[in-house]
């Protein structure tokens, strides 16, 4: 059956894109998108540059409204007027450039904007010693090795950088993450310290998006993965289901046409 005559179906899923298209004057970015996203499962988001992707993000993140379609979130429709909205929703989005401050220490990045306060004779102050407990704490249990919380971010590794960001989102209660090119300034081994921070994020029964042009860390990782091409969603199916040949086909567009499901 072609992806043309199977509509896929994602019935009980933390997020759903229903029929979402999204135009910019003539141009389509999106066109008749469908998309669902469960609590506890990693989705990978493949396609060429332009091929849609990033449209959806936006989307998801409240950046843009879709010229048509809707957007669900926990069974409820939603119309996102900023990313504020979406974020205090628990969805997080995660760039590839990160929204870590390089000049502040690990324990200052945790609890950016969440700082915990104390009044001494009515003056506000930090509650450091707490906020450093819990920094530690917390990433001692994401299983992630700093030398010290008190250290600058500009220290740390690729992969501790990103450490905090997960880390953080799952402690401040979040419930889906998206992941734009998470690896693509990592080295080897902190790819794979990174995959297994997102295999722990996912066992927690959190919902994980992975934005990559990385076929190999999205065979690694992902538990479905989704093919944009020219706007179009052109291949949904699990991950055991697919090989490297058909979603490089699905990609480019060359070869019969693929299925989703």
């Amino acid at each position: 059956m072609s992806s043309t005559e199977t509509e896929p179906k994602h019935g009980g899923d933390l997020l759903q894109l229903e029929n979402v298209t999204m135009r910019y004057g003539a141009i389509a970015a999106l066109q008749d998108v469908s998309l669902g996203v469960a609590a506890g499962e990693v989705v990978a988001l493949l396609g060429d540059n332009g091929a849609g992707k990033s449209t959806a993000i936006k989307i998801i993140s409240g950046s843009v409204k879709p010229t048509s379609g809707r957007l669900v979130f926990e069974g409820i429709p939603r119309e996102f007027e900023s990313p504020r909205a979406s974020k205090e929703l628990g969805i997080e989005i995660v760039y590839q450039d990160l929204s870590i401050c390089m000049n502040v220490d690990v324990v200052a990045n945790f609890f950016m904007g969440r700082e915990l306060v104390k009044r001494v004779l009515g003056v506000p102050v930090l509650r450091e010693r707490e906020m450093q407990r819990i920094t530690e704490k917390v990433m001692a249990d994401g299983g992630t090795k700093v030398k010290s919380v008190r250290q600058n971010a500009e220290h740390l590794s690729g992969g501790q950088r990103q450490a905090i960001e997960l880390n953080r989102f799952v402690y401040w209660g979040g419930k889906l993450v998206v992941l734009d090119e998470p690896f693509a300034a990592l080295g080897i081994e902190q790819v794979r310290r990174g995959l297994e921070n997102i295999r722990r994020v996912r066992d927690q029964g959190l919902a994980v998006i992975i934005v990559t042009h990385n076929l190999h860390h999205a065979f690694q990782i992902a538990d479905r993965l989704v093919v944009f091409r020219q706007g179009r969603l052109v291949l949904d199916k699990s991950t055991s289901d697919c090989t490297h040949e058909t979603v490089s086909q699905a990609i480019t567009g060359d070869g019969p046409p693929v299925q989703i499901q």
